[in-house]
């Protein structure tokens, strides 16, 4: 792997419902790059996307992209159909890890404790709950906590749901029912086969939902997190199972729940995102930070290994 400098296209923004926090990942990691004397391109994913990398011909695509299409295997099958190399996941992982049910499939065999979850159409939603109150409702296959709905006794949402009632059913046609895990949430980031560290996130009210992710100040990030040694390892340890169970590269993100009235034995693991931020808000740098990392340098490590 040559060290450099590197000509990166840095792809992002697009048309998802992450567009926004897509452009302040790709805009940060554009000016990392060339703060260490790499050219760059930045592109915004748009439907001439394939052309402009054409034109650009880059040593390396960074895909700053999140959700559809960036992040389920589209943009990947095309990055490998033009001979290009680009950084995070592949095709096959990341067609699994952003749907629930085949990353349960793919990880639950193997030891790891996963919550158990059913599949409802939304129709269904407003005549019967499909499971016990409380629960948890989220699109299949959507990253950053987009429409995921904890569904309470003491809801507003109605019981049964309403069906002029604001959440996810109204915008998806099937959506994963799970219990829903009382506790804390925490996340691990792992780099290469490395877990970085564990980071609890305090929400402010409510729970981590998209906007509490991504706007400054609703979210209090414990790093390291003040959990228990054992329980703090047996999370590094799932993550980098999982890393390696679904063919993750670069850099990934496993998010837990964990009931600490259960020890161990409550530590369950919600999802694994192959695209992780890269905002200023975002958990990987600031993880990577903690152990002595600045952001520069991560950025330069996800691409040595893309081009490795």
């Amino acid at each position: 792997m040559s060290r450099g400098p590197w000509h990166v296209a840095v792809l992002m923004g697009g048309w998802s419902a992450e567009r926004e926090v897509s452009l302040m990942s790709g805009n940060g990691v554009a000016d990392a790059l060339e703060s260490r004397g790499h050219k760059v391109t930045r592109i915004d994913m748009g439907r001439d996307v394939a052309l402009r990398l054409a034109e650009t011909k880059p040593d390396v695509v960074f895909n700053a992209l999140h959700g559809v299409p960036g992040e389920d295997g589209t943009v990947q099958g095309m990055l490998d159909l033009m001979g290009l190399k680009y950084t995070h996941s592949g095709l096959v992982t990341s067609v699994i890890a952003i749907d629930k049910e085949l990353t349960k499939q793919a990880l639950v065999p193997h030891g790891i404790p996963m919550p158990t979850g059913t599949m409802v159409d939304s129709e269904n939603l407003f005549s019967v709950d499909p499971l016990p109150r409380p629960y948890v409702l989220k699109p299949v296959n959507e990253g950053s906590s987009v429409g995921v709905a904890i569904v309470k006794d003491d809801s507003n949402y109605g019981n049964p749901i309403a069906r002029d009632a604001v959440g996810p059913w109204q915008e998806f046609d099937r959506l994963l029912a799970e219990p829903f895990i009382k506790g804390r949430e925490l996340t691990v980031a792992v780099l290469g086969d490395r877990a970085l560290g564990v980071t609890e996130l305090r929400v402010k009210s409510g729970f981590y939902d998209y906007d509490a992710k991504y706007t400054e100040g609703l979210t209090e990030h414990v790093c390291p997190a003040e959990v228990p040694g054992d329980i703090a390892q047996r999370m590094k340890d799932l993550a980098v199972q999982a890393h390696r169970l679904l063919g993750c590269k670069g850099a990934s993100r496993s998010d837990f729940r964990w009931d600490d009235e259960h020890g161990l034995a409550g530590i369950f693991l919600l999802e694994v995102n192959t695209q992780p931020g890269m905002t200023p808000l975002s958990l990987v740098p600031e993880q990577a930070r903690a152990i002595g990392m600045d952001y520069a340098e991560l950025v330069e490590r996800i691409v040595g290994e893309a081009l490795s």
